[in-house]
């Protein structure tokens, strides 16, 4: 095939500007590649490039180099993935709507439209790209160009973006599980390879040209499989050029769909998810992935992850091997959460501080003072009787051995992750996966300034100048840190609204326990407050999520990261932090601060000079923090399932009902797929987030919620299947990418790892009410300071109520503002502090700092323990197996084993050829001459 190099990009100098999202830019192809020395392709293949002439047409009549596709007619095979010939396989499919059958746009706008796609679509068959243009069978305004690949591009552009392919087959990978041992039981589990059978292994090595014959190329229409061809005709498609301004060109697919030249652009599901092609040659990948994977009766199944890397690609290959390996390590501590709960609940009837609060001898006997000024009451301690009967639940040895667990868990669960990983990179070959990845066309846009690489010496062009680049990161995190103000802001707009309504909610609900009325058993002040401020809070949180998404895509494009992999890790790093603190703020609010900083009721804390700071129940905060986190994780997955499951379905509905007048037609492949519904440019990173957030919650605050991770399970395996099913039957074929691992989603899992085991170890030590009941048993239920003649937990209630003298309320305003609320002359409340009339009165007394103490050297203990754990584990489990890494270095020995003695029977061949010819020449010299 001969290259073409003539481009055709249209003058439009006169035109309103419609740039966005930083796709234009000084046009890359007129200078060197913008590619890191280590990943420039041969020298061949450059020039070659190098050599594009353009062409600039000072007049919009100028059309006469125009190249158009051939407009075919549909040929009626409705499963057809080639042209019209039934040779050229469909790579690509553009589609747009003809400017010439539009009734509402203006003229000119539709001209202006029509010729950049003539100028776009003329230049994409300059690059070798063969169209083919078909109308709709249902709406004859819309155009479907398909694209075709011919052997030469594809071979060029693989030598372009070093994507290695197949050499020879390789008989060393072996996939190996740690339950083969089980594999009686395992059977039932796994994917009938006689159905979905496993794919053929290969030594592979970056694609030559000039080195073809070492490649394993028996077929040159399979050797380039579909998810490669679209990988390629994708990095065409997006750095092709159409337009110029001020000397300044625009280019790629992204712009012409965002600006409607394009109404969409997508490679080709392989037939339809509920039946089998027709084409007895179609491998029918995709009927096998809905019925083997995501049909919900292949649940209990393990997922098919080489069939998913190769129609997916290795990017939602690796996120669903992720998603899996999670869900099956949530087992173990689901499981073990369980127990823990069904101790606390077994356990329950010997809550003896429970059974304290609910006597009416004791709890209906202990007047407590009112929790606000002027509107609250005085209260009896036995309301809060069921509130105390549910922390007996939670708050109990088996919480402490939980959260002790769980700090261990999160390390196993990275530790032999990262091992998995390693074992999917040598699988799926991505171990040198930097070495193929090329720049952004964004990024090579922008590229305007001229450096030398200190390691070359060599001349490089950057967008920008090292000045430029601190400016622009001191901008984006600027904006970061404006939107995370923003979200406290909002969180101390929570603590305002629970603090009025408290006192609202105080002088309403009544102030004794009355049998006959169920609901006055649970809606105490606290729990109205809570849940009402806990709902209030969960919708804040999805509208700033809402906005901040956009805001953060703004900020990342503006920052322009070099590769793919960079502007995902830089939106994943800005938009985890965002929700880090969007998701938890309300929860370490209620772990940390409520109740924490309150004072006595003569002298209160106020919180910000007018409100008065909350206090917990009796039992502490941690049937608030509970009740927080089933609100916020329950919310979330049915708001997420919602945006997953319900919205892509309804508007494929919607969209199939405006084309039933055509139901009866038959309707090809391209325009069956065109009305699903686009994934989005950022792929599965929301399904991602939305798992990291839960991982963040299940490790966290499990201290106080041991169900969290069997909600969180439950979760994940209808969410594997969720995902599948959308994928698989609601959305367009995603274009394949590479990816070696989850990204800068590792670093922040290990984050969170850390950080869970301090606030574990703070929910227990100053949230719970577990070490004040340790320091009362063990301390002060026996002499000096007790009366009982052994440990017991009786008499732990009045021990940790404190008296105050309701006379002393005074001591804040000119009258007592409760003297009207009934005949009391002291009240209680929770804290250590000596009574009235004792020579230091209201001074903390020696409980107090016995629980101080307490707490504090349970956190330093639990904290040197469970990191002791950690690194130890850490330690001992290398990231990558002995048996991976003598596979990977035996391939890659192999590799350049191969690769050598062929270039040497190469070199002995034309040696051989060229020994032959001087001997032939030698001979007819030496060669007597006849007369």
């Amino acid at each position: 095939m001969q290259m073409m190099t003539r481009d055709v990009l249209l003058e439009m100098e006169l035109e309103e500007d419609d740039d966005d999202d930083g796709d234009i830019g000084d046009d890359p192809a007129s200078k060197r590649p913008l590619m890191a020395p280590a990943t420039l392709p041969s020298s061949l293949v450059l020039e070659n490039l190098e050599q594009t002439i353009v062409s600039r047409f000072g007049s919009l009549e100028s059309q006469q180099d125009f190249r158009t596709p051939e407009f075919e007619e549909f040929n009626g095979k409705s499963d057809s993935l080639f042209f019209n010939d039934g040779q050229r396989r469909i790579d690509f499919v553009l589609v747009y709507e003809d400017e010439s059958r539009k009734e509402t746009n203006k003229k000119g706008s539709n001209e202006k439209q029509r010729r950049k796609r003539r100028a776009y679509e003329s230049n994409l068959i300059c690059d070798g790209l063969q169209l083919e243009a078909t109308r709709s069978i249902l709406d004859d305004k819309l155009v479907f160009v398909k694209v075709h690949a011919p052997w030469e591009v594809l071979c060029t552009y693989a030598e372009i973006m070093h994507i290695k392919l197949p050499l020879k087959p390789n008989d060393l990978k072996t996939r190996s599980s740690a339950f083969d041992n089980f594999n009686w039981f395992t059977k039932v589990l796994q994917v009938d390879e006689s159905i979905i059978k496993p794919e053929q292994e290969f030594f592979t090595a970056p694609f030559e040209k000039n080195r073809m014959n070492d490649f394993y190329i028996q077929d040159r229409d399979t050797f380039f499989n579909p998810a490669t061809r679209s990988r390629i005709v994708y990095f065409i498609l997006s750095r092709i050029k159409y337009q110029v301004r001020d000397n300044v060109k625009k280019f790629g697919i992204n712009k012409l769909v965002s600006s409607g030249i394009y109404k969409a652009a997508f490679p080709l599901h392989d037939c339809n998810f509920s039946s089998p092609s027709e084409d007895l040659s179609c491998p029918n990948e995709r009927y096998l992935l809905y019925r083997e994977w995501a049909h919900p009766r292949s649940i209990y199944k393990k997922q098919p992850l080489d069939l998913i890397r190769k129609y997916y690609g290795e990017k939602i290959g690796i996120y669903f091997a992720w998603l899996g390996y999670y869900t099956q390590m949530l087992l173990l501590a689901a499981v073990v959460g369980v127990a823990c709960f069904l101790y606390g609940y077994f356990n329950q009837n010997n809550c003896t501080w429970s059974k304290e609060v609910c006597d009416p001898d004791i709890g209906g006997k202990i007047i407590m003072c009112p929790q606000c000024d002027k509107l609250c009451p005085f209260w009896k301690l036995n309301i809060t009787c069921e509130s105390s009967k549910k922390l007996c639940l939670f708050d109990s040895f088996g919480t402490l051995v939980f959260a002790v667990f769980m700090g261990v868990w999160v390390t196993l669960f990275l530790e032999f992750w990262k091992r998995r990983q390693a074992e999917l990179e040598y699988e799926w070959d991505t171990v040198e996966l930097q070495q193929e990845e090329q720049p952004r066309p964004e990024y090579e846009a922008r590229c305007t300034h001229v450096v030398i690489n200190e390691i070359t010496q060599e001349e490089e062009r950057i967008p920008f100048t090292t000045w430029g680049k601190c400016i622009r990161i001191t901008l984006c995190a600027s904006a970061v840190f404006f939107w995370i103000l923003l979200i406290i802001a909002s969180v101390i707009g929570i603590i305002v609204y629970r603090l009025s309504v408290f006192i609202v909610f105080s002088a309403k609900l009544p102030k004794n326990l009355n049998g006959t009325d169920p609901i006055q058993k649970y809606l105490t002040p606290q729990m109205a407050t809570s849940i009402t401020a806990s709902l209030i809070s969960f919708i804040i949180i999805m509208i700033l999520n809402t906005i901040y998404e956009k805001v953060a895509i703004m900020i990342t494009n503006f920052e322009l990261p070099r590769t793919q992999t960079d502007y995902e890790n830089s939106l994943t790093m800005k938009m985890f932090l965002f929700q880090f603190v969007n998701y938890y703020s309300s929860c370490f609010y209620i772990a940390f601060f409520k109740g924490k900083f309150v004072g006595y009721p003569g002298d209160p804390v106020y919180w910000l000079g007018k409100y008065r700071n909350e206090e917990c129940d009796p039992g502490g905060c941690l049937l608030e923090l509970t009740t927080q986190l089933i609100i916020i994780m329950g919310g979330k997955a049915i708001w997420n399932n919602i945006q997953e499951v319900l919205l892509p379905w309804v508007m494929n509905l919607i969209g199939r009902c405006r084309t039933v007048s055509g139901a009866e037609k038959k309707t090809p492949r391209w325009e069956q797929d065109y009305h699903l519904q686009p994934m989005g440019r950022l792929g599965l990173f929301y399904e991602y987030l939305e798992m990291i957030i839960q991982f963040g919650f299940v490790t966290l605050f499990v201290a106080s919620f041991p169900l969290a991770p069997l909600l969180a399970l439950v979760n994940n395996i209808l969410e594997i299947r969720v995902d599948a099913w959308k994928l698989t039957t609601q959305y367009r074929r995603m274009v394949p990418e590479k990816a070696q691992d989850i990204g800068a989603w590792q670093p922040i899992m290990q984050g969170i790892a850390i950080m869970a085991v301090v606030t574990n170890a703070m929910i227990i030590a100053f949230t719970s009410d577990m070490i004040p009941r340790l320091v009362y048993y063990w301390s002060f239920s026996i002499p000096p300071y007790g009366d009982h003649p052994h440990y017991t937990m009786e008499g732990y209630i009045n021990n940790t109520l404190s008296y105050f003298n309701v006379a002393d309320f005074k001591s804040k305003s000119k009258e007592n503002p409760y003297t009207e609320l009934g005949d009391y002359t002291t009240c209680r409340y929770r804290d250590f502090r000596y009574p009235p009339g004792h020579p230091q009165e209201y001074k903390h007394n020696i409980y107090y700092w016995h629980v101080i103490a307490a707490k504090l050297a349970f956190i330093i203990v639990m904290e040197h323990i469970i990191y002791s754990v950690k690194f130890f584990i850490s330690y001992t489990i290398p990231d990558v197996s002995k048996s991976t890494k003598s596979k990977i270095r035996r391939e890659k020995y192999l590799t350049q084993k191969l690769l050598h003695e062929n270039h040497l029977k190469d070199m002995t061949k034309n040696m051989g050829v060229i020994a032959e010819r001087m001997i032939a020449v030698v001979d007819n010299n030496l060669r007597p001459k006849s007369d």
